[in-house]
């Protein structure tokens, strides 16, 4: 049976039967058309993503709206059936004008079915002119990437009572804003758990335990090609990492080595064509 497109009215009936979602973050047209194909429920487009993985920043800071337009135009062209989340980079919704401007780039340019802010009850008026304008929109709580030198680094969240509680009081805002979904990243397992309760919205986990609506990892770590990276969250289901490092390995020895190409790797010209080169006048 034909697979069909992923809805938000698929996600919030999800969560209402206690069936999980499927997410996962990655960046080109291959592995969107991979994860599409294996059934992935959403994939986010994430500036951590680009920007860290795809394009080797220190961080997340440095991407930019056509950056990522052109990062999603390449998933939004591999998934088919998959819901896209397209997340904006830092400095593109600092006021609301800005916000709406670029929430709509992402819609009529990249074509994707909703976008991502990072933030709480700071960037709750955005979300709800984003919503209110037509755009779905998801929030992102917990450990957010763009602002995580101002909060002392890359650093669970939701440890102790006070600043789980304003975990809560953040995604509690984000929904009454309009946001159609939480993303809560890398908090403790018992404050995720809290807002997947208390929200009707789906909560997606990044690395914030298992009683998430919906799971996410990043498809580098899934893979096993994460560049010096193992977050203690996620789970390798291969090891590209040493599969590619050896067949280029072998590509290069067996180059050097003047085993490659073979003839089976050759094209000919017909013989007769060939003797007529011969016979011509080169310069």
């Amino acid at each position: 049976m034909e697979r069909k497109k992923v809805t938000i009215r698929d996600l919030l009936e999800m969560k209402k039967a206690g069936k999980r979602i499927v997410a996962v973050s990655l960046y080109d047209y291959p592995t969107a058309f991979f994860a599409d194909k294996a059934g992935v429920d959403v994939i986010l487009v994430g500036d951590g993503s680009v920007g860290m993985t795809a394009l080797g920043y220190n961080s997340t800071v440095p991407v930019t709206m056509n950056e990522m337009i052109t990062f999603c135009r390449a998933v939004v062209r591999g998934a088919k059936h998959s819901l896209i989340l397209g997340d904006m980079p830092f400095m593109s919704y600092n006021t609301t004008e800005e916000a709406l401007r670029n929430a709509g780039r992402f819609m009529k340019e990249a074509g994707v079915d909703a976008v991502k802010l990072e933030g709480g009850k700071e960037v709750s008026d955005k979300v709800k002119a984003i919503s209110e304008a037509g755009i779905p929109v998801t929030g992102h709580i917990g450990l957010t990437p763009q602002s995580a030198s101002l909060s002392g680094g890359y650093k669970v969240q939701g440890r102790s009572a006070q600043t789980a509680k304003k975990i809560l009081e953040d995604a509690i805002a984000l929904e009454q804003s309009g946001a159609f979904a939480i993303v809560i990243e890398f908090s403790t397992a018992e404050a995720a758990q809290l807002v997947s309760r208390k929200l009707t919205i789906p909560v997606f986990g990044w690395g914030s335990g298992s009683h998430c609506d919906g799971i996410g990892l990043n498809i580098s770590d899934i893979l096993g090609l994460s560049l010096g990276l193992d977050p203690r969250f996620a789970k390798k289901y291969a090891n590209l990492h040493d599969s590619i490092l050896n067949a280029l390995e072998s590509y290069r020895i067996e180059v050097q080595a003047k085993q490659f190409p073979e003839e089976i790797h050759s094209v000919h010209m017909d013989k007769s064509e060939y003797e007529d080169l011969l016979r011509m006048r080169l310069t």
